[in-house]
């Protein structure tokens, strides 16, 4: 992993094929700006323009690095708007589902962050991991213990990327060694705003872990705190399986629906980011949609734990914000390629069919809006900031065999989707620097 360097304001252009959205192409005509000769000017972190190389090369700066990555897509990084990284060395464990994985590997693993040295040695294994995967933002879940936030924040710091995260509140339904209580709850979340949020890129998320696990006491005080700091995150799951919707149902039984439980404690708000929402009803999604609220899209992890299908049709009709998710490590990848392949299957499972550039426009710009960052992250629009990535048609022999026959971009980006994983990114840059290059 190369470590990202303070900017000296010096321009870079990049010479590739080049891929950004300015809407969601399921809606919208003209949503993409396509290249096939495209370039890509960087400067002091930030997108200069980026567009057809022969009207932009002869502007560029003399003696400006001019990087040919020919034959290769340019994309912004990909945003993972759900994803815990306590949980990456319990991948791929088995359970049957939702709530005894929880009990057997998740609270357990995540007991092990109350010591920082192990949360800080886990945490830069994650980013790297990202980083290899041509993620370059996420919204990621910490555990209960502030130090793992510190050693988060920490790394993320350290290579300059752009990343939102939060300490888990966790006060009930949980083994006492990862308990917390309203009160100091509220009180370390606080705090590790004030030293977090908004320092350099890293951005803080209130993140109650899930209904179940917090009392009203403790969802009352996260309310409050999302309302003392509006531009703040806030991250929770909701509906993933009907097991768990049933016991939200036993423990707020007040309440119209497990959305209505966030809602009652004013946490649908723009900047809040709902994981799964399978299990939603029409009058959840509409609630979503008025509020500005966003739906994180997990099929790996869904499909995994048998927990069921996203229904887009439905979330489409409400026009909820919606983005994807890995949700490692009920995620078995940390690929966003391999995650779109498992959309595309969730989708049509459901009676829809989820193109290729929908699929991109989710892990790019879609996530960045579902995140309120829309000219921070997610495309090449002027200003923005630099983090992206470069994609080889030509990684693996089957995929350069599949991509030489494609006719289009809609046929590349798909066998790209379809048959890519980490070893299709050739290289990340965030804010303009590399840190990543694929060992060839």
């Amino acid at each position: 992993m190369t470590q990202a360097q303070p900017s000296n304001g010096a321009f870079q252009a990049y010479r590739a094929s080049l891929l950004h959205f300015n809407d969601d192409p399921a809606f919208h005509q003209n949503a993409y700006s396509w290249h096939e000769d495209g370039l890509l000017i960087v400067n002091d972190g930030h997108v200069h323009v980026a567009g057809d190389y022969a009207q932009l090369v002869d502007f560029l700066p003399p003696g400006t690095p001019l990087h040919d990555y020919r034959g290769k897509l340019i994309v912004p990084g990909f945003i993972d708007t759900h994803v815990h990284y306590p949980q990456t060395d319990m991948i791929a464990s088995p359970a049957p589902g939702l709530l005894p994985w929880l009990d057997k590997y998740t609270f357990p693993t995540e007991r092990k962050f109350a010591d920082p040295a192990h949360a800080a040695q886990v945490a830069s294994f994650f980013l790297d991991e990202l980083l290899r995967c041509g993620t370059t933002s996420a919204m990621v879940y910490c555990t209960v213990h502030p130090q793992s936030v510190d050693a988060f924040f920490g790394a993320s710091e350290a290579r300059n990327l752009r990343m939102v995260a939060g300490k888990v509140l966790m006060d009930r339904n949980c083994p006492e060694f990862l308990q917390d209580t309203p009160e100091s709850g509220a009180r370390d979340s606080e705090a590790l705003i004030q030293k977090w949020h908004k320092r350099g890129r890293q951005l803080y998320a209130i993140t109650p872990r899930f209904a179940p696990t917090s009392s009203e006491a403790q969802l009352e005080l996260a309310g409050a705190l999302a309302k003392a700091y509006p531009d703040t995150y806030l991250q929770t799951h909701v509906a993933e399986n009907t097991d768990e919707v049933a016991w939200v149902k036993s423990l707020f039984p007040q309440a119209r629906s497990y959305m209505d439980v966030y809602d009652r404690y004013g946490m649908l708000r723009p900047r809040s980011m709902y994981a799964h929402c399978i299990w939603l009803d029409d009058a959840d999604r509409q609630r979503m949609s008025e509020t500005g609220s966003a739906i994180s899209i997990c099929p790996t992890s869904n499909l995994f734990l048998g927990s069921g299908l996203f229904d887009f049709e439905r979330a489409d009709a409400a026009r909820v914000p919606l983005s994807l998710a890995t949700d490692v490590g009920g995620g078995t990848s940390f690929s966003m390629l391999q995650t779109m392949n498992e959309a595309y299957k969730v989708a049509r499972m459901g009676g829809s069919y989820l193109p290729a550039l929908r699929m991109f426009y989710l892990a790019t710009l879609g996530g960045a809006r579902a995140m309120q960052l829309d000219g921070t992250i997610g495309s090449f629009v002027p200003g923005a900031e630099a983090d992206f990535i470069v994609l080889d048609p030509q990684a693996t022999a089957l995929l350069a065999r599949r991509t030489e026959r494609t006719e289009n971009l809609e046929e590349l980006l798909f066998a790209i989707a379809m048959l890519g994983d980490d070893r299709t990114v050739a290289a990340t840059y965030a804010a303009g620097r590399p840190v990543h290059r694929r060992a060839n």
